[in-house]
């Protein structure tokens, strides 16, 4: 019996994602949390053997919850539901440790084979993500000192970036508006030799910020 632990904050999906899975073959829902606070202590209790994290939860996001898992050591499969294949949050879930990474729309039969595949040590993503990131890990991005040029604001911004943070968040959670944080991230941009969000991000992880 596969045990999942969903995490998801819309109740209509999570409604259809029980029903789903009560009508799967050998897999079992072992509980349902609507944010990612607790995330480690939730996944030690149910001990499951495969995750299913939304990416925009209130309270703490997904991408957040992944790496709070990570970094207490938890390797449990952790598939991320979301309704984005934009770029820079796949490369963020990849990075930080998404066993895979599924869109919402995904059809219900192929959310219980991702499940499977997950928990047989299986990286499943849906066809345009999978595309995403190859595309984006076949930027070089070499190691350099040009982290070592930001100023310590700019260093601040950059690692909430990495985080998941989006920009609103970021600049609630640094306490300044959304122009200073423009200003600091036309200068980190600058300072990096990119021109996007994930450029920057994956220069970050690749120098191990």
């Amino acid at each position: 019996m596969i045990r999942v632990l969903l995490f998801e904050d819309n109740p209509d999906f999570v409604d259809s994602l029980q029903e789903l899975l009560q009508a799967a073959n050998g897999i079992e829902l072992a509980a349902v949390y609507n944010n990612g606070k607790q995330v480690v202590k939730n996944v030690q209790f149910h001990q499951p053997d495969v995750v299913l994290m939304d990416i925009d939860m209130p309270i703490e996001n997904g991408l957040q919850s992944l790496r709070n898992l990570r970094a207490a050591g938890n390797e449990v499969c952790v598939l991320m539901l979301t309704v984005f294949d934009d770029n820079e949050r796949v490369f963020q879930a990849i990075s930080h440790g998404a066993s895979g990474y599924l869109l919402k729309c995904t059809p219900p039969e192929k959310i219980v084979e991702a499940i499977r595949e997950a928990n047989s040590g299986g990286a499943p993503m849906t066809p345009s993500v999978a595309k995403q990131v190859l595309k984006l890990f076949s930027q070089p991005f070499q190691q350099s000192h040009e982290l070592q040029t930001l100023t310590p604001r700019e260093h601040d911004v950059l690692s909430l970036l990495v985080r998941g943070y989006s920009y609103k968040m970021a600049a609630s959670e640094m306490n300044i508006g959304m122009e200073t944080l423009r200003f600091h991230i036309k200068n980190i941009y600058a300072k990096l030799h990119v021109n996007s969000k994930s450029e920057a991000v994956a220069k970050a992880i690749h120098n191990k910020l």
